[in-house]
Protein backbone atom coordinates (compact mmCIF):
# COMPACT_ATOMS: atom_id res chain seq x y z
CA UNK A 1 0.00 0.00 0.00
CA UNK A 2 3.05 2.32 0.52
CA UNK A 3 4.66 1.63 -2.29
CA UNK A 4 1.87 2.56 -4.31
CA UNK A 5 1.31 6.10 -2.88
CA UNK A 6 5.11 6.16 -3.13
CA UNK A 7 4.77 5.35 -6.79
CA UNK A 8 1.75 7.55 -7.24
CA UNK A 9 3.81 10.42 -5.48
CA UNK A 10 6.53 10.04 -8.22
CA UNK A 11 4.12 9.95 -11.15
CA UNK A 12 2.44 13.29 -10.08
CA UNK A 13 6.36 15.04 -9.43
CA UNK A 14 7.60 13.84 -12.97
CA UNK A 15 4.05 14.57 -14.75
CA UNK A 16 4.46 18.09 -13.53
CA UNK A 17 8.31 18.72 -14.22
CA UNK A 18 7.17 17.39 -17.73
CA UNK A 19 4.40 19.92 -17.87
CA UNK A 20 6.32 22.50 -16.69
CA UNK A 21 9.09 21.61 -19.59
CA UNK A 22 6.67 21.33 -22.69
CA UNK A 23 4.68 24.66 -21.74
CA UNK A 24 8.26 26.79 -21.84
CA UNK A 25 8.95 25.07 -24.97
CA UNK A 26 5.44 26.01 -26.86
CA UNK A 27 4.97 29.32 -24.86
CA UNK A 28 8.65 30.53 -25.85
CA UNK A 29 7.64 30.08 -29.52
CA UNK A 30 4.85 31.69 -29.33
CA UNK A 31 6.67 34.85 -27.10
CA UNK A 32 9.21 35.01 -30.47
CA UNK A 33 6.39 35.11 -32.73
CA UNK A 34 4.44 38.08 -30.88
CA UNK A 35 7.55 39.70 -30.58
CA UNK A 36 8.15 39.92 -34.08
CA UNK A 37 4.84 40.79 -35.37
CA UNK A 38 5.12 44.00 -32.63
CA UNK A 39 8.58 44.84 -34.33
CA UNK A 40 6.49 44.09 -37.74
CA UNK A 41 3.64 46.65 -35.74
CA UNK A 42 6.06 49.17 -35.41
CA UNK A 43 8.05 49.46 -38.33
CA UNK A 44 3.89 50.08 -40.11
CA UNK A 45 2.84 52.36 -37.59
CA UNK A 46 6.21 54.26 -38.09
CA UNK A 47 5.81 54.12 -41.91
CA UNK A 48 2.30 55.28 -41.64
CA UNK A 49 3.33 58.75 -39.58
CA UNK A 50 5.44 59.44 -41.65
CA UNK A 51 3.26 58.99 -44.81
CA UNK A 52 0.41 61.50 -42.85
CA UNK A 53 3.42 63.96 -41.96
CA UNK A 54 4.10 64.12 -45.53
CA UNK A 55 0.50 64.50 -46.82
CA UNK A 56 -0.24 67.45 -44.03
CA UNK A 57 2.51 69.10 -44.86
CA UNK A 58 3.23 69.30 -48.49
CA UNK A 59 6.35 71.08 -49.88
CA UNK A 60 6.16 74.10 -51.81
CA UNK A 61 6.37 74.23 -54.98
CA UNK A 62 9.69 75.45 -56.72
CA UNK A 63 9.97 79.15 -57.77
CA UNK A 64 10.08 80.14 -61.35
CA UNK A 65 12.43 80.97 -62.78
CA UNK A 66 13.40 85.21 -64.12
CA UNK A 67 12.95 84.34 -67.60
CA UNK A 68 15.79 86.55 -69.42
CA UNK A 69 14.15 89.44 -72.14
Amino acid sequence: MLETIAWVYLGIIIGTMITILVTFLLGNNKRQDLEEENLHLRWINNELKEEIFRIENPSKPKPRKNRKR
